[in-house]
This record gives structure tokens, sequence and C-alpha cells, in this order.
């Protein structure tokens, strides 16, 4: 699980590739942002749906 001090940007991302995410800790789960755009809401992940999510993007990259 993430550490509970803030958000954290992917380690994809870099200032070239428009495609990046942060994320952080909320008390039920991971909550997900743009991080070019942080005013717009962040999306709220479970803890199993958390996890689903990184097994399925974790198999997609492969």
């Amino acid at each position: 699980m993430l550490p509970n001090d803030g958000w954290r940007k992917s380690s994809r991302s870099s200032e070239t590739n428009c495609a990046c995410v942060e994320v952080a800790r909320h008390e039920r789960g991971v909550r997900v942002r743009d991080s070019k755009d942080v005013s717009h809401a962040s999306i709220p992940f479970g803890p199993q749906a958390w996890t689903d999510f990184l097994d399925a993007a974790g198999h997609a990259a492969r």
C-alpha cells in the first residue's frame, strides 16, 4: 500500500509523457487523479478494486 503522506506521481510520468496519474491513500483505499489537472475530481478505489486494477494493468503491460 502507499505511504499516507500525500499524492505520488506514476513512475512512468515525464515531461514528454502526457498520460500521467497520481495516487494517494484515503480512509477506504486509494484515490487516483490526473496529474496535469489536479483540480478535477479524483477517482476512489476500494482495496480489492485497486488490487484488481493493478493486476490487470500489470497483465496488460506484459
